[in-house]
């Protein structure tokens, strides 16, 4: 009899040691659009969830971002540990030489690099995402992606109903946002898309279903209204902290259904953003020179085009139609050097040599990088040089207002750490390291001081 028990714990043991030897058993990834890292440093900010896990746990004073710092790149970089020039998502909307037609980087085969929620399952672990870009067709397991109707019609939907179709079409398994809503949500709101402060409440209880039901290994979750609200009024409005205070209270009720479904001492939560935000008072259109020099047509299908600018607000990508066009480039290059000195200090111009030491848009001979307060944007006429407002990102990440912030906390995290700064390549490997996954991030670290030194790391 004592034999069998011996065999019996010895074969238990191995497995008993793994489990040990991950810090963590739940990591959840909160990703705040436009989180500034002032929201948790600063108590003028509606945010004591957050700020009480920075003051708790580890933090880090800024996050630089990647170039270009928007939404849809900048994610892709926190869950491959990669620039956007290796993962291949150099944008939020890919550039369609027969002009806009309001795609967007939604689908995951658009990443040219293993995704850590490869190595969750390649580990035997599980995964969830809610509203997480550029997850569409992924491996995640239990996954609500952020996906919309492109065309607005889906069959013979419209509008938001065709929103909702579309979504339900490419949430995994197929019953999981009709599971949400019977069980947690009810009906899914037509606020889900747009500036509205509900969506976050929305996502909140989708995120806690999961939780307390299918018990992720990693949890992937992006929460936008932050961003909405600075666009629309800029970084300091009233709106904003109202904004901040509803991210706010979404976290907190993730925390809760940790409690709740007994896995709150084995979870650590990662709150992080994608880039921070620049107040605007100029908008300007550089397509519209190229149209003047007769290299871009004033149509929506762009014409007989030879180049144009991809724009990404604080920064726009130059694309050829033949990429052998060196005379276009020249052109371009004129017609910059001829504007006024006043519209020519809106901006500079970045060579190829400084995207590739940044690790952007491999397709691009030439950026134009604007100054604070300039937004670039994709319009062909009209007065290439406007007055703005409300705010914008996407400028390079050396600007002291657009880095983002990081935040962990919970198991396996160190407590009361604070990191100078980091790069959101580095974020990755946090999570890596915390759910002890195989997996190299190719232009991330992991950052000492994050994790509690019990874990070894």
């Amino acid at each position: 009899m004592l034999t069998a028990v011996a065999i019996a714990v010895a074969a238990a043991l191995p497995h008993r040691a793994e489990a040990q030897a991950r810090p963590a058993d739940h990591v959840i990834v909160v990703s705040i659009d436009g989180l500034r890292p002032e929201f948790y440093l600063e108590h003028r900010w509606p945010a004591p969830m957050i700020q009480t896990m920075a003051v708790e746990g580890a933090h880090a004073r800024k996050v630089r971002g990647v170039t270009p710092t928007v939404t849809y790149p900048s994610h892709t970089t926190i869950v491959t540990g990669a620039l956007p020039a290796r993962h291949g998502v150099t944008n939020n909307r890919p550039f369609e030489a027969g002009g806009e037609s309001g795609l967007w980087f939604m689908e995951s085969d658009s990443i040219r690099v293993p995704a850590i929620w490869d190595a969750v399952g390649a580990a035997g672990l599980t995964s969830g995402g809610v509203s997480w870009p550029v997850s569409a067709g992924s491996a995640i397991d239990f996954n609500v992606p952020e996906f919309w109707s492109v065309s607005g019609r889906e069959g013979e939907l419209t509008g938001i109903a065709a929103n909702v179709a579309a979504l339900r079409s490419r949430t995994t398994p197929r019953g999981l946002l009709a599971e949400i809503e019977r069980e947690s949500l009810g009906p899914f709101p037509d606020f889900y898309w747009g500036r509205n402060r509900s969506r976050e409440d929305a996502v909140g209880a989708m995120v806690g279903h999961i939780i307390e039901k299918h018990r992720p290994n990693l949890l992937l979750v992006h929460l936008n209204q932050t961003d909405y609200h600075q666009h629309a009024e800029g970084r300091e409005h009233s709106e904003v902290r109202l904004a901040v205070a509803t991210v706010d209270r979404a976290i907190a009720r993730m925390v809760e259904a940790t409690r709740r479904a007994g896995i709150a001492d084995r979870t650590a939560f990662i709150v992080t953003g994608d880039h921070g935000f620049v107040d605007v008072d100029t908008r300007v259109a550089p397509n519209v020179w190229l149209v003047e020099a007769g290299l871009h047509e004033d149509r929506p299908d762009r014409g007989e085009w030879r180049a144009a600018f991809h724009p990404a607000g604080g920064s726009a990508f130059l694309r050829l139609r033949d990429p052998d066009d060196f005379a276009a480039v020249a052109e371009v290059r004129r017609t910059l050097e001829a504007l006024p000195p006043g519209i020519r200090a809106l901006f500079r111009v970045v060579e190829r040599d400084e995207l590739d030491e940044r690790g952007a848009d491999l397709d691009s001979p030439l950026a134009l990088a604007a100054v604070p307060g300039v937004n670039l944007i994709g319009d062909t006429s009209g007065e290439a040089v406007q007055p703005g407002s409300g705010g914008a990102h996407g400028y390079f990440p050396d600007l002291e207002e657009i880095h983002t912030g990081f935040v962990a906390w919970g198991a396996g995290v160190a407590a009361g750490r604070t990191v100078p700064l980091m790069g959101l390549v580095d974020i990755a490997p946090v999570i890596a390291a915390l759910l002890d996954l195989d997996f190299e991030a190719p232009d991330g670290v992991l950052r000492p001081g994050i994790l509690s030194a019990g874990d070894g790391r």
